[in-house]
């Protein structure tokens, strides 16, 4: 006989709780990004403005939104390319190959892992006025093609991975590229996927370093415009948060599709074959 869950209407109340908690600021954004510009926030205009699309659109005809959305998707797609070949050749490297030097590596990325990225921001604002990329894209995408988490994320996996399509493949003949890119990173898939989707979420979200190494609109990402995109007196609250939805729909989206690889590719190492 099965027993009746008790106290269940707790868990399902706590649980639309938690839901609410996190949607409201999100239904709160895009209602007031579709108001008419200029309106207060209070709970009164909420209710009662019209929706409108006029702020998105004076976005992207007056206020360069376009430009600045186009450098957003542009730097986090080219990180995200250069994290996948980097990361992944390096973890292999460390996963298959047995040298006192590799060890000396991976010690070395794990001590990576435990000093705070701001530590550098100065370092890294010197070397780019010297190196002379200073207010480019080269300054947004050549200090993070290599992640340290993406590293230990992907060694990790590889080491659950056994080794012997390598050596069957080693043994037709194959050469050590054709098998790290045709046969390995087939495998490694649910882990790239993970990689992927967290360095891009990352630099799409990313503030202070483009912040700090770009200067012209040119250049700029998108939360950069967003913390700039306000007047000296007042804030345009409509306008800035249509810019605030055209940054955070993106992200929604890609994670609604790619929220089953995110789950697998955590849980596929899980289980050593």
């Amino acid at each position: 006989m099965v027993r009746p869950r008790r106290f269940a209407w707790l868990k399902y109340t706590a649980l639309i709780a938690g839901l609410t908690i996190m949607v409201f600021p999100l239904l709160w954004m895009f209602r007031v990004a579709l108001m008419d510009a200029g309106a207060g926030i209070s709970l009164a205009n909420i209710a009662s403005s019209q929706f409108t699309l006029d702020n998105f659109a004076d976005l992207f005809t007056q206020n360069n939104i376009g430009q600045y959305l186009f450098n957003s998707i542009a730097v986090g797609l080219a990180v995200t390319v250069g994290n996948i070949l980097f990361c992944f050749m390096v973890a292999y490297a460390l996963a298959r190959y047995r040298f006192l030097t590799n060890r000396l590596v991976f010690i070395s990325v794990v001590v990576v892992l435990m000093i705070p990225a701001h530590i550098i921001i100065i370092p890294l604002y010197v070397l780019t006025l010297k190196a002379g990329i200073y207010d480019t894209y080269w300054a947004l995408i050549l200090p993070w093609l290599v992640n340290p988490i993406g590293i230990f994320l992907v060694k990790q996996y590889l080491e659950s991975v056994p080794p012997s399509m390598e050596e069957a493949a080693r043994m037709d003949g194959a050469g050590e590229f054709r098998i790290l890119f045709t046969i390995v990173m087939p495998l490694c898939k649910p882990a790239l996927a993970v990689l992927s989707i967290q360095v891009f979420f990352t630099n799409w979200n990313s503030f202070l370093f483009p912040y700090i190494l770009t200067q012209s609109d040119n250049v700029r990402t998108l939360p950069v415009a967003l913390a700039l995109f306000q007047g000296h007196q007042a804030i345009d609250w409509q306008h800035l948060m249509a810019g605030s939805a055209i940054a955070v729909l993106p992200v929604l989206i890609l994670f609604a599709i790619v929220q089953k690889q995110i789950v697998s590719g955590i849980t596929a190492g899980a289980i050593k074959q």
